[in-house]
Parts: C-alpha cells; structure tokens; sequence
C-alpha cells in the first residue's frame, strides 16, 4: 500500500495528486462539508487505486482493503497519520454508517481480478457498490431531513455508473475488461470478445448502447422522482454531477455512441453554466 499512498499522506496530498474535477462539485458546499468531502474522495481514491493496481500483488492488495475494514470497523489500532486518522475522525464526526463504507471496499474488491457481469442484476449490484453506496456515505456529510434521500442517492449512483460504463466501454476494453452484461451482448447478437476486439458489429453495438442509454434514463428519472423538495438544496453538489454526466449521456446518444473512437466530456463553457445553474437555481 505504501507505493500507492504513503501512510502519512493527508486527504489534501490525495486529491491534488489525483487532479479530479470534485473541487468543481465541491465548491457548491460550505468550508466545512467540503473539507470533509475532500477526506472521504481521498479515501475512495486510496482504495480504488489499491484494487486497481497491478504492480502489487493481488494478495497484499487484499490485505490492504480488509485493513480498510479494519479501520472503519474501529478493530484497526494504531491508525496512522494522515488519511486514516482523518478518516477516523470523519467517521465520526459525520455519524458515517459502517455498511455503507464496507459496501465501497466490497465493490473494489470486485475489481481486483477480471471478472465478468452476465445479467443485468449483477451490474446493478456492482453498481450499487462502487457507486450507489458511494452517494449514500455522501448525503450523510451534505445533510439531509427526508429519509427518501437515500433513495435518491442509491437512483443517481445508479445512473452515474451507468454513463459511465458506457463512456468507458472503449478504455475499458483496452484493459480487458467489459462490463456490459453477457445476456445484454448475446441477445443482440454479439460477444465479450467482440467488445475487447473494440471492433463489433456497428449496428449491434448501437442497439446494445441505445437500450443502456435508456436504463440510465429510467435512473436520472428515478432520482429525480425521489428528491423531496426539502433535500434539494443540500443536495446541490449531487445534481451538478447529474446535469454534467447526464449532458454526457446526451453527448453519447447524438453521436451514435461512437465510444471506441471518442472520450465524451463537456466543454468548460458548458461545465460552468451547469455549476451556476446547480448554485443559482436548485
């Protein structure tokens, strides 16, 4: 683990090595939610990159997610200094729920060795862990007052994932990975092998894109269903992600998802107007 973020290395170390456009979310918040969000994207940036990293063996990249356990547990002592004491103290400050957290370290668990999704409920479930669960440990330092929140957060991190598998399907392959479930390929007639050749059948692909387009949809919609009034301005920094991944989506589907080909992103121009729009009118 120590290769990929030295014990002593604070939250704030993390997230500027990382270079990730959160401080453009985050700005939404105050000082002190986003300082504590910053932690809590430092801590899911340390174990992704632990599952993600090839150069450590699978074994000590094990031990290093189930001291993470360990940890948010509280049967972990001593922690060190840096991120794992500030972890700890979010924890607690926030009143962060232990199976929400235990949930993020499972779903990048799921990504330490090449696996494949072969239903629609496999991906869902995967989803729910790298993403759904990820939204639930955030409304907790938003803040909150309807119950029905985490039911809005569990739709987006749904729909998030959802653009991006489909954003990635090309980055993805290149690493040997698919992440499009094998009954969604085989009924429209193509195969995993097909997608890591990153040349399938054209119109195939299309229809498979344009059919996990439109669950993505169902999800921005449930989320939007599910957002009582009361949560909407707490949750400006969740709403700004889903206007931008959202106009990525729409980016997707006007270009026939031409994913093996293109990155999909907005413009500054276009981030800018959806930040003002999520900080003047949510």
């Amino acid at each position: 683990m120590d290769s990929l973020s030295p014990p002593a290395e604070t939250a704030d170390q993390i997230v500027k090595r990382a270079g990730s456009n959160l401080a453009f979310a985050l700005a939404l918040l105050d000082r002190d939610r986003r300082a504590d969000m910053r932690v809590f994207y430092a801590f899911c940036r340390v174990v992704d990159d632990l599952a993600d990293e090839p150069a450590i063996p699978i074994e000590e990249r094990r031990a290093g997610l189930q001291r993470w356990k360990e940890i948010i547990r509280g049967t972990e002592e001593p922690v060190a200094y840096g991120l794992e004491l500030e972890f700890v103290a979010l924890c607690h400050r926030r009143a962060l729920k232990q199976d929400d957290l235990i949930d993020i370290i499972e779903g990048v668990e799921m990504d330490l060795s090449p696996r494949e999704i072969a239903t629609e409920e496999e991906l869902r479930d995967y989803c729910y862990h790298v993403a759904s669960a990820v939204g639930l440990v955030s409304i907790e330092i938003f803040g909150y007052e309807k119950p029905e929140t985490r039911d809005y957060a569990e739709q987006l991190g749904y729909a998030l994932q959802w653009t991006n598998i489909l954003r990635d399907v090309g980055e993805d392959a290149e690493e040997g990975r698919v992440f499009l479930p094998n009954e969604t390929l085989q009924r429209h007639g193509l195969s995993r092998e097909e997608i890591l050749s990153r040349t399938p059948d054209q119109s195939a692909f299309l229809a498979i894109a344009t059919e996990h387009a439109a669950r993505a949809r169902s999800f921005y919609d449930a989320a939007e269903q599910a957002l009582p009034e009361a949560d909407r301005s707490s949750m400006r920094s969740a709403e700004l992600m889903k206007r931008i991944y959202s106009g990525i989506l729409t980016k997707m589907e006007a270009d026939e998802f031409r994913v093996f080909q293109t990155r999909y992103r907005l413009s500054k121009g276009r981030m800018i107007t959806e930040f003002l729009k999520a900080k003047l009118f949510s």
